[in-house]
This record gives structure tokens, sequence and C-alpha cells, in this order.
């Protein structure tokens, strides 16, 4: 069992650094040159009053949930999670599941806002479908995928981060690793304690 945890917390903890970032075009940049630019971009667009919007579906949904609430607790970014229980549920009742997430940014969405999409196959049909709604209305888009690298999510972002697995359970441990080391670096990290830890 200690090679099989070893071998496990291995490859996890390889994942966040081998994550592969890419512009609009398709650009490779390196994973801190994404980082500066997804903070730039989230600290810009709350500071002019604009808003970074989460969404996801299940254990995505449930990083979204936790960043949302990190972000602006401790990051002081007007953040929030599209998935409110009551309106998914009359979203989907009334327009179908695939419009539950793009219903909501056509409400809610200004110029200038942020859409962070997190979608570990990069295939989810609502997901998409408000990736498109969103840059109709000029949004910028951050995308958070795994499995194939050809998936349709990572070529719709300004800034994609993509994480080569196809296990749920890695893509999701490296979707939320890297949204909670950006948050933390964005408010300080690393502490005059943190780098005598590392010396």
């Amino acid at each position: 069992m200690q090679d099989i945890v070893e071998k496990y917390f291995t490859l996890a903890s390889r994942l966040p650094l081998e994550t592969v970032v890419t512009d609009r075009d398709g650009s490779e940049i390196d994973l801190g040159a994404g980082f500066e630019r997804f903070l730039g971009q989230v600290v810009d667009a709350s500071d002019a009053g604009n808003t970074l919007r989460f969404i996801g579906n299940g254990g995505s949904a449930g990083i979204a949930s936790h960043m949302a609430v990190d972000y602006a607790k401790r990051g002081g970014i007007r953040a929030q999670a599209m998935n409110d229980p009551s309106m998914l549920t009359c979203l989907g009742n009334d327009l179908g599941y695939e419009q539950v997430f793009a219903h909501q940014v056509e409400l809610h969405t200004r110029i200038g806002d942020v859409l962070a999409a997190i979608s570990s196959s990069g295939r989810s049909p609502n997901i998409l479908a408000a990736c498109e709604a969103g840059r109709a209305l000029g949004a910028s888009l951050v995308t958070f995928s795994g499995f194939d690298a050809d998936n349709p999510l990572r070529g719709l972002g300004d800034l994609n981060f993509y994480v080569a697995s196809p296990e749920y359970g890695f893509v999701e441990l490296t979707h939320m690793a890297l949204l909670g080391a950006a948050i933390d670096i964005q408010i300080g990290w690393p502490t005059e304690a943190h780098l005598r830890e590392l010396r």
C-alpha cells in the first residue's frame, strides 16, 4: 500500500507544474506567465466593478463554489459561482440542462467580466454554451480542462489551463491546486515564515 500511496502523490504533485497554458491563439506560455495574466485579469475586472464568475459541473461545481468563496473572502475579488440549486433546476426544467449556465451568463454578464469555466473533459455542452454566451457579451474567458489535448473548451479561452491526465480525480485536484495557488500568491504568498520553511 505504501508504494501505491507514494506513486499517487508523486503524480498528483507533478501535474500542477506540468499544466500547459495557452492563450487565445493557441500559443503556449509558461505557468508563471499564465498565473500573472489570470490574476491581472481578475484584479483589473474586480477593481473596475466587474465580476469573476465560476462555472462547472459535479466536482468542478464544488471547485467553483470553493474558489468563489476564497477569491471573494480572502482575495477581495468580486467573485460568484453560478450554481445555485434553485436556479439550476429552474433553468434545467424550463430550458434544458445545456442552457443552465449560458442563460445565467446572458442575465448577468457585462463587458469586462471574467468567466472561469472548469470542465475535466472539456466537452460539457452546458459549459461550452456558456463560454459562447460569455464571449458574445464581452467577457474574458479562462478555461480549466483535462483529458484530451484537443478538447473543445481548451480552444475557447483567452487563457487556457490544460491538465494532461485522463482521470477525473487528478484533473480536479490539479484544477483546485492551480486556482488555490493563484489566490494564495495574489494575497501575498510566500510570507517570511514560508520562506524560512523553504530554506
